[in-house]
């Protein structure tokens, strides 16, 4: 072969523009090819022949339920909708569905007021708002004032924070419909129970402790009375 032969070669920037790349060129002949079969019955099944080796291209998608509907839909995308075929569930793909949008999903727009509290906050508010009046919710209303104060101080560990300040939050963020109960102490909530029950307990356990030190002491006065009483005995 003489060193001034020439070869006619084709660069990849003088082909056609790949319409799916992830298929390569030779899919985008096979089809384009097809659309030249004058036989329908052989365009037909020339057409079936290329979705199979579509999908051995990608046997990770086999487990899709509609990837065959999916493979339909390229072919008739990589023909540019000039196919006259029939696909395997008689749907024959149109081009608006390739450029079809998914339907818009709505945005939750949440109250922008005291955002720092999070959105389980306003959760717990309204779940309170839809509860019967009464003991039970003003409970649950102590305890989203005891989460609120949690979840302030867990973002804001450097700024002190006063149970007033929460209670008015709560208020606000409830439209003015839920209070936490006077004399409730936020941070007691976690470890079960009012600031006056925490109180009441403390007294309790210190008469607890101090009968139990009166009933040592008469324990070991009565030993030694019953002793002495013995030895005079004797």
């Amino acid at each position: 072969m003489s060193k001034h032969e020439h070869h006619n070669m084709e660069y990849n920037s003088a082909k056609s523009e790949l319409i799916l790349p992830e298929y390569g060129r030779n899919v985008q002949l096979l089809i384009n090819h097809a659309k030249t079969i004058e036989d329908k019955e052989m365009r037909q099944a020339f057409i079936e022949k290329i979705i199979t080796l579509m999908h051995q291209m990608n046997p990770q998608n086999r487990t899709i339920e509609d990837y065959r509907e999916k493979l339909w839909g390229h072919v008739y995308h990589i023909a540019e909708y000039d196919l006259d075929v029939t696909p395997y569930n008689d749907i024959i793909p149109q081009k608006e569905d390739a450029f079809k949008k998914p339907d818009r999903v709505p945005y939750p727009h949440n109250d922008t007021k005291k955002r720092h509290y999070g959105h389980n906050v306003q959760t717990l508010i309204e779940k309170a708002l839809s509860m019967e009046e009464g003991p039970k919710r003003e409970a649950f209303v102590n305890v989203i004032g005891s989460y609120m104060k949690l979840a302030y101080k867990t973002w804001n560990k450097e700024h002190y924070i006063s149970d007033e300040i929460i209670k008015n939050d709560l208020a606000t963020l409830s439209g003015g419909k839920l209070f936490v109960q006077d004399g409730t102490f936020l941070d007691s909530l976690g470890s079960g129970g009012s600031g006056r029950d925490r109180d009441r307990d403390s007294r309790d356990s210190k008469r607890r402790s101090s009968n139990s030190r009166d009933n040592r002491r008469g324990g070991r006065d009565n030993k030694r009375n019953n002793g002495k009483s013995r030895h005079k005995r004797k």
